[in-house]
């Protein structure tokens, strides 16, 4: 199908469900699921009828521009008429094909951040830190709330793990190109030779979901407590106040101990557990429908090397897209982080669009 026919069967839609909702009566459940799709439908609707009224404004201008009746200055004014509204055309073509991609529904949902020291013993678990303070700092800038739900640190200023859940606009969208491994080449403080090492963290990005969203039995768990560990004794240590859920038909586990109370921390548990199943259900059916997995730049496949920072030459390198900045206290302050996300948007956009013609 074309573009010009699927923008024809847009319309047609949009002027049917005007007629159920007529029809319906204006009640019922009927209404509500017609009315939602009709407006759902509207700002499409809008763009393509402008699509229209540009491409019958540029042939009436194309026809004046070649009418030998008509003067030789309203031809070039016609002339130059045409040319503006072609380049204006193509642009609402564009948009209108950009409109077009069908949305991630999990696009506007919060997230579930997990960053994980890899290879590179302490120097991997401090690098681990900065991406996760990064990122806090990031969400801080978008007015986002960034509430810690467990972190285990190593007592160096490192973290073998840190996961937090990330509340406000579009956090998944902006935020679901981050999962992969992080690598980072710098010196480490500890290093007299001045050799730089290179270690690795991994960053998950996981769309927060309902309960009703995921369907978890009871039996299906088997949550355990124990007491929970943290630097210096502090007083987590002395209650069993740590859960830890283990979901048994996919063997997902998730544990928290942030919280003083076992029910707080049982209650974290199983937001981090529903999100993994609704990934691991995400990740199975985009499996199925496409080859390039998640249908996001690259395969996503979180054990690809995804963005290289190199604190020698004071550079970033997100490898999926060869887009390089030379900014790395911007991009770990946080400040730099949307031109990494506007460009890899931009790219799965491009990729999308393409699949469609």
């Amino acid at each position: 199908m074309n573009l010009d026919e699927n923008l024809n069967r847009i319309l047609a839609r949009h002027d049917e469900l005007q007629a159920l909702m007529i029809h319906s009566g204006g009640g019922g459940q009927s209404f509500a699921t017609l009315s939602k799709e009709f407006s759902d439908l509207g700002p499409l609707v809008e763009q393509i009828r402008k699509l229209q009224g540009l491409r019958k404004e540029m042939t009436e201008a194309e026809a004046l521009s070649k009418d030998s009746s008509a003067g030789a200055e309203m031809r070039a004014m016609a002339e130059e008429e045409f040319r503006h509204l072609k380049a204006e055309t193509r642009q609402q073509e564009d948009e209108v094909q950009l409109a077009l991609i069908p949305k991630d529904e999990a696009d506007a949902k919060n997230a579930i951040l997990e960053v994980r020291a890899g290879t590179g013993g302490e120097e991997a678990a401090l690098f681990a830190a900065d991406l996760f303070r990064m990122y806090e700092r990031y969400a801080s800038r978008k007015g986002w709330s960034f509430e810690i739900m467990d972190i285990n640190e190593t007592g160096l200023g490192g973290f073998k793990e840190a996961i937090a859940n990330i509340t406000g606009k579009n956090v998944f969208a902006r935020l679901k190109f981050e999962s992969g491994v992080h690598r980072v080449q710098r010196v480490p403080d500890t290093e007299a030779s001045g050799r730089v090492h290179t270690s690795a963290a991994t960053v998950a990005v996981l769309p927060e979901v309902e309960e009703v969203e995921v369907d978890v039995k009871t039996d299906d768990l088997r949550i355990d407590t124990y007491r929970a560990q943290g630097a210096g004794g502090q007083h987590v240590n002395r209650t069993e106040s740590a859960v830890r859920i283990t979901h048994l038909p996919t063997g997902i586990v998730t544990q928290c101990q942030d919280e003083r109370s076992q029910h707080k921390n049982k209650a974290k548990a199983m937001k981090m557990l529903r999100a993994k199943i609704y990934d691991q259900q995400r990740q199975k059916l985009d499996t199925e429908r496409a080859a390039d997995r998640r249908s996001q730049v690259g395969s996503g496949d979180r054990s690809e090397r995804i963005r290289t920072y190199n604190f020698p030459q004071g550079r970033v390198t997100d490898h999926r897209i060869n887009l390089t900045l030379y900014k790395i206290q911007d991009v770990l302050d946080g400040i730099a982080v949307d031109e990494f996300v506007d460009a890899l948007t931009a790219e799965d956009q491009a990729a999308k669009m393409a699949a469609m013609i």
